[in-house]
């Protein structure tokens, strides 16, 4: 037999009386040079080197019990091999002697089934025999194995073992007891190091360098790919993150409801997807947009004390496999801990982007300000009003209102006195003021700042607008046309914007849908009382998200996004503007409805392009308007809208240059009259609910492969999937124009190769 296994040798006398005393003399050997170390580590060495010398053999290794892991691991041995070693603490020689108790020997391990030969492989070294042994406390309990190898002579026998297992014995209270106070220290460590990052985080008022650490730690706990944390915009029922663990990214901002983020903030319970593609409610468009490839998912909600919902924390790609119920408490756990600190982080970055905003406000405003303190003295003044004055900040900040003013304009102060006691605003239009020295005629108003929750007075303000030929002409102008455009030609002598400037621009055109029945029915007065009332509607949404009316054609609205002032996110605008003019059209519907009105619809084309901009016409009569194929493009979408059964249709371009997330689909491949190139055109859905439209985004999704299908030519999966649709929503008019579409086709197949481009044949 080449291997051979031993019960748990009995106590007996054995050998002579010095033998005996011998083994004794080894034995409290053991108990007093491993008693006197205080490492587990010197421990081991200890032990190897006595058990080495004493069995006569080339080397030893002690393994312990890994009860978290189920390892058997060992960081010493003797001779070469120093590397850690961490098996499975049922594998092996050395694991199968853990698993059953008894000891071992063999006297050759390559014809062992239970031999691993990787670590001689990995090391050079020839193991010849082996002594095994468990590593037992005094009570019984098994907390490692004893291996030797090479006996120097002869072979490992039964005395061998009992040796082993006795001296093992000896040494196992030290050693457990050294294990469980390196456990003890490990554990102390952990929660100080906790204790340390909930201190840092603490600290840290600084909402986006919080989330960076935060996300930073989560993404290391939990082993994964990336994290993200979205915090809840009650202002604008939103979720937004500023930073992601694992990738760069902008700002991400979307509906609260929306993605597994927005249900899982809104129903208050955690979602583990192993798989997010297989999953309908993961949207792959942020992918596509930043080339990362999310396999698994893990979302949990932050919740405060008062059991609100504030945010979520997102984890991507546990790295080596998916995420388990483990990581899932653990991730609650740090979630509840730092879940105060993220609202506080939050409130002081709200606090302090509005006192940035104000500031701001204050800096860019046209019209001087001055706050004074309850006793008169200015605390502050903004660049229009030294501007206005001609003085500098010194020449205010610091005096005493009643020592700028000259003696005709005590009133002022008569004026600031009655303000804070009646808590009541004051305007004085078109008057002499002398300030500082300087006279100026200004608007003049006067307005208390009073705490709002504590009504304690904090001072007054004094706001004036200085009136010069500039203002009246500016203020006259801007009854006409658009107050920007106003501001523009008067800083200069106009002839730039007849001769027109090319810049890219978003054009928005819209069109009531039954006009015609609301002339017929209302009359020329009851027509023009819709029209005001429709229009002054839209052109708030307009407004709004900073666009510029161009004109009105007829009941149509021609607008633009990025003319005559660009922003970096116009496309994005124009998207707002557009969803928000669809949402106040029902909402005014619906009034109307209560009234015994009638109702209308509306269709919207956008478009991103380069066009031409400017006052075209002569000097007695111009007209600011905006020219180019761009400005075309975006009416022939506002009209296809009736084709597609649509109420906002989109081109490519627009799309592509968007920074925000909207649910949309891809409508159509199709050349524009007057064109020949194909224009990609989607669908804008964000406006819909699920009363509205049902299984939104299952729809969506559907469709999509539908239209990959149509394009492709193959006419049957794409009815299936387009049918799909209509049983999903049997009012989504679209997909059941795409049924005929594509059943006419399969009819009378296209005469040319189909490459899925569709020409329109109206304007």
């Amino acid at each position: 037999m080449s291997a051979k296994e031993f019960a748990p040798p009995k106590k007996k006398k054995k050998g002579t009386k010095d033998e005996r005393l011998k083994r004794s003399q080894i034995l409290l050997d053991v108990t007093r040079r491993c008693a006197s170390l205080a490492n587990i580590q010197d421990v081991w060495k200890e032990l190897v080197g006595m058990t080495s010398h004493e069995l006569d053999c080339d080397r030893g290794t002690l393994f312990l019990n890994d009860k978290e892991t189920n390892e058997l691991f060992s960081f010493v041995a003797q001779g070469n091999l120093t590397r850690e070693i961490r098996i499975l603490n049922d594998s092996g020689i050395a694991g199968g002697v853990f698993q059953t108790g008894q000891s071992k020997i063999s006297d050759d391990p390559y014809s062992d089934p239970m031999f691993n030969r990787e670590v001689d492989q990995r090391t050079g070294y020839t193991t010849r025999n082996i002594a095994c042994v468990p590593v037992r406390t005094m009570a019984g309990e098994k907390i490692g194995v004893m291996q030797t190898l090479n006996k120097r002579v002869g072979e490992f026998n039964e005395d061998d073992l009992e040796l082993l297992e006795e001296m093992t014995t000896q040494a196992a209270v030290v050693l457990q007891g050294l294990q469980h106070y390196e456990q003890i220290d490990k554990i102390r460590e952990k929660e100080n190091a906790f204790l340390q990052l909930m201190s840092d985080i603490n600290s840290e008022f600084e909402l986006s360098k919080m989330l960076m650490r935060v996300v930073q730690e989560i993404t290391a706990m939990l082993t994964a790919e990336r994290a993200t944390i979205f915090m809840f915009d009650q202002s604008t029922a939103t979720l937004f993150s500023q930073v992601s663990a694992g990738g760069e990214i902008n700002e991400i901002r979307f509906p609260s409801h929306l993605g597994i983020a927005g249900e899982v903030f809104t129903s208050g319970k955690s979602m583990n997807i192993p798989y997010a593609y297989a999953d309908l409610r993961f949207n792959p468009g942020f992918d596509k947009q930043t080339g990362f490839f999310t396999r698994s998912i893990l979302c949990v909600p932050i919740v405060n004390n008062d059991n609100e919902a504030i945010g979520v924390t997102q984890v991507l790609n546990k790295k080596g496999g998916v995420f388990t119920d483990e990581d899932e408490q653990r991730l609650k756990a740090f979630t509840a801990q730092i879940s105060i600190s993220l609202q506080n982080s939050k409130l002081f970055d709200d606090v302090q982007r509005i006192k940035n905003y104000n500031e701001s406000m204050l800096q860019s405003m046209s019209n001087g300000v001055l706050t004074m303190d309850p006793s008169g003295e200015v605390v502050t003044c903004n660049t229009a009003a030294l501007r206005i004055w001609e003085a500098e900040e010194h020449e205010f900040v610091g005096k005493k209102i009643q020592d700028l003013i000259e003696d005709e304009g005590k009133w002022i102060l008569e004026q600031i006195e009655k303000v804070k006691t009646e808590n009541i605003p004051q305007l004085i239009s078109d008057t002499m003021f002398t300030l500082s020295g300087t006279n100026k005629t200004v608007n003049l108003t006067f307005m208390p700042l009073v705490a709002a929750e504590e009504d304690k007075e904090l001072g007054s303000m004094m706001m004036f607008e200085d009136i010069s030929s500039e203002k009246r002409m500016k203020s006259t102008m801007s009854r006409y046309m658009d107050p920007v455009i106003a501001a523009q030609m008067m800083e200069g002598d106009g002839q730039e914007f007849l001769g027109g400037v090319s810049a890219e621009a978003t054009v928005m055109f819209t069109d009531i849908r039954g006009f015609t029945t609301i002339t017929e029915e209302y009359g020329a007065q009851g027509t023009v009382s819709f029209l005001n009332d429709y229009f002054s509607l839209m052109v708030d949404c307009i407004s709004k998200e900073g666009g510029m009316l161009d004109k009105f054609i007829g009941d149509a609205i021609m607008a633009c996004f990025g003319l005559p002032m660009p922003h970096d996110d116009d496309p994005d605008r124009a998207m707002r503007a557009s969803i928000g003019m669809i949402q106040t059209l029902w909402a005014w519907n619906q009034t109307r409805l209560t009234k015994g009105l009638k109702t209308v619809d509306m269709g919207i084309g956008l478009n991103t392009d380069m066009v031409v901009s400017g006052n075209i016409g002569s000097p007695k009569r111009m007209d600011y308007t905006l020219i180019g194929d761009g400005v075309n493009l975006a009416a022939r979408l506002e009209s296809a809208c009736k084709s597609y059964a649509a109420r906002i249709l989109v081109s490519d371009a627009t799309v592509q240059k968007l920074k925000g997330t909207y649910r949309m689909r891809a409508v159509d491949l199709v050349v524009v009259k007057g064109k020949t190139q194909p224009v990609k055109i989607h669908e804008v859905l964000d406006y819909h609910d699920q009363t509205s439209f049902p299984n939104l985004m299952d729809v969506v999704n559907l469709f999509n492969d539908g239209i990959e299908a149509y394009q492709g030519g193959n006419w049957d999966r794409a009815i299936e999937r387009f049918k799909h649709c209509l049983k999903l929503n049997p009012t989504d008019q679209l997909s059941q124009n795409y049924v005929e579409r594509c059943e006419f086709l399969k009819s009378n197949p296209p005469e040319k190769e189909w490459d899925g481009v569709w020409v329109m044949t109206s304007k």
